[in-house]
């Protein structure tokens, strides 16, 4: 299954996995949560467990949803009953959109996120 990773502090790469849960699950370092914030075909995976442990970094924010997610997250397809191949049309898409690296800032009234643009 083509996917497209995004790791904290750096840039989207794109990468195959045989799309068992045990491979997704390696690939977000924990067990899976499913979130569709976007109108495309596509969903984003993350670790469900994320916000609760120390030891992972804050990643990206999403705006379609208000939340800022932790920890490595991919993007795949949608297929009919699962998941699937990320088509290149939405692999170049996601890459873009997730292109600049975040990094958060803690203040009084919640994290603040800086931008690193290349």
């Amino acid at each position: 299954m083509k996917i497209l990773i995004v790791e904290p502090g750096k840039h989207p790469r794109e990468a195959e996995i045989d799309g068992s849960l045990e491979s997704m699950q390696k690939t977000v370092g924990g067990y899976l949560q499913a979130i569709y914030p976007f109108e495309d075909e596509a969903v984003l995976v993350c670790d469900d467990e994320s916000k609760l442990k120390s030891d992972t970094q804050w990643n990206r924010m999403l705006p379609e949803t208000g939340d800022i997610i932790k920890g490595t997250f991919f993007i795949a397809g949608l297929g009919a009953e699962d998941f699937t191949d990320l088509s290149a049309e939405l692999m170049e898409k996601y890459r873009q959109r997730f292109r600049n690296v975040e990094l958060f800032i803690p203040t009084p009234n919640g994290l603040m996120p800086i931008v690193i643009r290349d």
